[in-house]
């Protein structure tokens, strides 16, 4: 066969392929990295060559069209044979060759060109002569995959081309896929422009190409439902957005701070419009692998497609749980918290800067506001670039001043939203109780204004105006369970005191003024204590178990026998303790005629040396008032030393520390007589007949003191005595009135009330770019002064973002105390104006640009420990207003919308703000059913939020 007119000449041909030396194109050049080549039959080859080396034209050795049918295994499907070897059955040439020979001489009709790309492998760059066989299918349907061929360089998105080719998936359908492994398990292959060969794909793989439903679910995220009930999810149509969210146990805080980013317009948007599949950055080591950002749109399309009437977050916890070790579990937490976590993940998930390079920042040096806002903005924009930057980013400047040197230093910072600080008032609200001395007087309950800063000198101050009672004869006490869980210095700051704590001041006979070494009486705290039997322990050992309110007694310095005591505390508690009649004092005898006198001595206050035993009279222990006589009692109790203790000896007998006839002492238990000493018997007149038992404890009233010590060895306290009252129960219930006992009045000033008036949203930002100085523990450093300084700091507002977010700092935490500020705060719902607030120069009409609309409020109910939160939000497509509580979602008013529960607030500004049309009124094409579940998804919201309790668990 003759070559055809218009051919090269022979001798160009083969310089054309073969190439003539260096930097010549040609078959044997060097590979590059992702370029095409083409197999070539090397029967064919031979013969070109043959052709072009003969030297003529017209040489019967012509190639002819090239044919490769030698390499196929059939002309149907044109797949390769297997183990082809090069140089002996193909041979390879680069693109640009391969393009000269088919111009030259064509290829066989219907026949395809084998293309080959060059692979970067780890140690080498060769030609995949072989392709990647992957098994594609559907996930509805794995039975029936179809093979395809792909090169190890193609990404994966060409397989997922292909597969929605294959599978004649529509435009507007989304889809994902999974890759199966050999175990079994399948995994995902988020990254669609990594290459199949990072994918570490291989043939035989099977690749599941995955739809999302209609409801904007993925099938495989919800294998337990049931297929009948996704059909009902798809069915139903309900407006999208108007969706709620599932608690799954305290994970309100979540759901609040998720229905709010809900509704910011321009987000859900570039979410639902699957923008985002093209920014996931998987590389960027500060974000989430795109996991976050994923999660998130799968949230935002299954609330947006108007199938769900509330949906179950739990994919979306899991992986919020995953990234940020503080939300795992199903503890209470913070909105906003939760919300600047999201944003700042959603921000590195969709970062357009792949790799972030290293700026230095420069100081101001003088230079004007602008120069130096635009560098600041610009450098950001460097590192930072995204659809959270692009909607929520701001800028404000801060200006910081040495005390010192006056050195001022200027800087420009981004901020994503701004916590705002309430006006607080120097005033504080405290509850308290007042113990008088006087028996019949009932403790009264007195709410008290005291300031702020004060000390526990100021709250006696307050209360001694109301009660004519000095302020220096009060004690002031926190008391926790039956006993006293701290007493109080005077100079002590009242912010260790919190609004939950049960504080009593007692009034009593000393002066805080006095020297308690050389005052006339020493203040003991008093503890209740019930006796009960305690099982499994010896017949001596008995329970004991606190009640009623501690008391704090001022005890005359001669009048610190047991006895004497005994009466002071009777006579303190005959209000609510009755004491026996004549009849009742009278003391059965015991079987025996004898009494045992030789009982070890009880712990008391103090010990002393051992007394004889001696004939008394009932007489002498019977008085209402505390004996006069007891300095000349050689067995009553002295003072200690430095009035911090106290000294005795044992009471003569019959002792209210040991009550007559019973074993009953807490701490004691018969002492048999010795060999030298023999028992002694005796008979005593009858006796009063005791109500309680004394017992010096320790502070918590838990267990008595100084068991372990020798007798007749003094005693001297260190620390303040604590005494507890054992009460029998039986004597208990016969002589102590539990109703009188816990009974109080309620002073005047308990009507009350601090009135909180309501602070406007604007002075809280002006609060915000108030000059401040900075905090011991957050000082500066100053370049002159070379050292730390307690600059002055002022924050002003630059410029504004698309969507402004404004946090309320209701939580106020200082070094003694935790509140919540529960102050109104009047927002405005639409005309927010910071005009006034901006510091960057502009133009006169540019006023407008600063006006901003409300369209989302996250509320809190309750108190620190445990709350409640919930969400208003405008509905981007609607423009109603919505009462988002978990999964339940109602339709609200804008009147409803300001209240003391709003935490966190979102605005827009209004050149960005659609005002869209109300949704029509249901047509008759509505069906009865749709129309009621309709009505019922949108409930008015009632007036008043339902109680209920804050503890936030469903």
């Amino acid at each position: 066969m003759a070559a055809e007119p218009g051919l090269p000449e022979l001798e160009a041909q083969k310089r054309l392929v073969e190439g003539d030396g260096p930097g010549r194109p040609g078959r044997e050049r060097p590979l590059r990295a992702g370029e095409k080549w083409y197999l070539l039959e090397n029967h064919w080859y031979q013969q070109w060559k043959a052709y072009v080396e003969s030297g003529d034209q017209n040489s019967s050795s012509f190639p002819g069209r090239i044919n490769n049918a030698e390499l196929f295994e059939d002309l149907e499907s044109y797949r390769l044979k297997d183990r082809l070897v090069e140089y002996e059955e193909y041979i390879l040439v680069p693109e640009e060759v391969w393009d000269k020979l088919v111009s030259w001489y064509g290829i066989e009709r219907e026949q395809p060109p084998i293309e080959r790309k060059v692979v970067d492998l780890p140690s080498m760059q060769k030609v995949e002569v072989y392709l990647v066989d992957l098994y594609l299918c559907q996930h509805s349907d794995m039975d029936n995959p179809i093979v395809a061929s792909f090169s190890r360089m193609d990404v994966i998105d060409n397989v997922l081309k292909e597969a929605r080719r294959l599978f004649a998936v529509l435009p507007e359908d989304e889809t994902r896929l999974w890759v199966k492994n050999a175990d079994g398990s399948c995994e995902r292959l988020r990254n669609l422009q990594m290459t199949v060969l990072d994918a570490c794909l291989s043939s035989g793989q099977m690749v599941i190409m995955e739809t999302r439903s209609k409801d904007g679910t993925w099938p495989s995220s919800r294998p337990h439902i049931m297929k009948n009930s996704v059909e009902e999810e798809e069915l139903y149509q309900g407006q999208p957005g108007v969706c709620g969210l599932t608690n799954l146990g305290n994970t309100c805080f979540m759901n609040s701070a998720l229905q709010c980013l809900s509704n910011v317009p321009s987000l859900t948007e570039y979410f639902l419009k699957n923008c985002y599949l093209e920014e996931l950055n998987f590389t960027n080591p500060l974000g989430m692998k795109g996991e976050i950002a994923e999660a998130y749109g799968d949230l935002i399309k299954q609330q947006w497609s108007g199938h769900h009437r509330s949906i179950v977050p739990r994919m979306f916890k899991t992986k919020v749980g995953h990234f940020a070790s503080q939300f795992l579990g199903y503890q209470q937490h913070d909105s906003q918290e939760l919300l600047s976590f999201l944003l700042d993940g959603l921000h590195e998930d969709l970062n357009r800067v792949k790799k972030k390079e290293y700026i230095e920042l420069k100081d101001a040096a003088g230079r004007p506001d602008e120069e130096v806002a635009e560098e600041a903005w610009r450098n950001h924009k460097r590192r930072n670039d995204s659809i959270i930057v692009d909607i929520f980013h701001g800028l404000f400047k801060s200006t910081l001043v040495c005390p010192e040197c006056g050195k001022v230093s200027v800087t420009f910072d981004p901020f994503c939203y701004l916590s705002v600080p309430l006006p607080v008032s120097k005033e504080r609200v405290m509850e308290v109780f007042f113990i008088y001395m006087d028996p019949c007087k009932k403790p009264e309950q007195h709410r008290l204004i005291v300031p702020k800063a004060g000390k526990v000198l100021d709250l006696c101050c307050t209360l001694s105006k109301h009660t004519g009672v000095p302020a220096e004869r009060m004690m002031v006490a926190d008391v926790f369970s039956h006993r006293f869980y701290k007493i109080y210095q005077m100079e002590e700051s009242l912010s260790c005191i919190l609004d939950r704590d049960d504080i009593f001041i007692y009034e009593v006979s000393i002066s805080i003024r006095e020297d308690p070494a050389t005052a006339d009486a020493v203040v003991l705290p008093v503890y209740l204590r019930e006796r009960t039997h305690g099982r499994e322990y010896s017949d001596t050992y008995y329970g004991v178990m606190l009640f009623g309110h501690p008391l704090l007694v001022s005890v005359p310095r001669d009048q610190l026998s047991w006895d004497a005591l005994y009466q002071l505390l009777l006579h303190r508690l005959s209000r609510y303790v009755t004491r026996p009649d004549s009849e009742e004092e009278e003391e059965e005898e015991d079987q025996s005629e004898e009494e045992d006198l030789y009982s070890k001595r009880p712990n008391g206050l103090s010990e002393g040396e051992e007394e004889e035993e001696e004939e008394t009279t009932a007489e002498g222990s019977t008085s209402q008032e505390p004996s006069s006589e007891t300095e000349e009692n050689p067995s009553d109790a002295s003072v200690g030393e430095e009035g911090a203790g106290v000294e005795g000896k044992q009471s003569p007998s019959p002792s209210p520390h040991r009550p007559a006839q019973s074993p009953q002492t807490p701490s004691s238990s018969p002492s048999p007589p010795t060999a030298n000493q023999p028992k002694r018997k005796c008979c005593l007149p009858r006796r009063q007949k005791l109500l309680f038992t004394l017992q010096p404890v320790n502070s918590n009233g838990t267990s008595d003191r100084m068991a372990g010590q020798d007798e007749g060895s003094a005693v001297s306290f260190n620390s303040q005595p604590y005494v507890a009252m054992d009460w029998d129960s039986d004597m208990k219930k016969r002589y102590y009135n539990e109703a009188e006992a816990e009974g109080y009045a309620k002073h005047d000033c308990m009507g009350y009330t601090l009135k909180k008036n309501p602070v406007r949203l604007q002075e809280c930002i002006e609060l915000f770019t108030t000059v401040e100085t900075l905090e011991e523990e957050n000082p500066w450093y100053c370049p002159t002064c070379r050292k730390h300084q307690l600059a002055t700091k002022k924050l002003d507002l630059w410029s504004l973002p698309e969507t402004l977010i404004i946090h309320l700092k209701r939580f106020s935490y200082t070094k003694f105390s935790r509140e919540k500020l529960d102050t109104l705060v009047e927002f405005p719902i639409q005309d927010l104006d910071f005009s006034d607030f901006i510091i960057k120069p502009r133009k006169d009409t540019d006023r407008t640009v600063y006006k901003y609309d409300l369209i989302a409020v996250s509320n809190h109910y309750g108190g620190l420990r445990d709350g409640h939160y919930t969400t208003f939000a405008r509905n981007k497509d609607s423009g109603t207003w919505f009462y988002f509580d978990d999964s339940n979602v109602s339709m609200v008013s804008k009147a409803q919308i300001e209240s003391k529960a709003a935490y966190v607030l979102f605005y827009q500004r209004q050149d960005k703000i659609r005002h869209p049309a109300p949704l029509p009124v249901a047509t008759s094409t509505t069906g009865a059913g749709e129309q009621e579940e309709h009505e019922a998804c949108c409930a008015p919201f009632p007036s008043q939020p339902p109680s209920r309790d804050f503890m936030d668990v469903d």
